[in-house]
């Protein structure tokens, strides 16, 4: 157990990041799982916008590895393109 103020608040405070964290990723996931069964081709154009949008995001924050932003960012475009 933490014995310093600063150190408990520090405990509370990535507690809160982390759940945080953890639900942008997961419905960042949901975004992406969501795209790739789309059949519709109006509506997958619709929701690459918003999915690109919620990758640059967590790579931004460090959530996701930016390399690996860009590989699903690629993947979902070839998608999109090929419906």
């Amino acid at each position: 157990m933490a014995n310093h103020k600063s150190a408990l608040k520090r405990i509370r405070s990535n507690e809160s990041k982390r759940l945080r964290n953890k639900y942008q990723h997961k419905t960042t996931r949901n975004a992406v799982r969501d795209l790739r069964t789309s059949e519709d081709k109006k509506e997958a154009e619709g929701k690459l916008n918003a999915v690109i949008s919620m990758l640059d995001k967590l790579a931004k924050k460090n959530i996701i590895h930016k390399n690996k932003a860009a590989n699903l960012k690629s993947k979902l475009t070839k998608h999109v393109a090929a419906l």
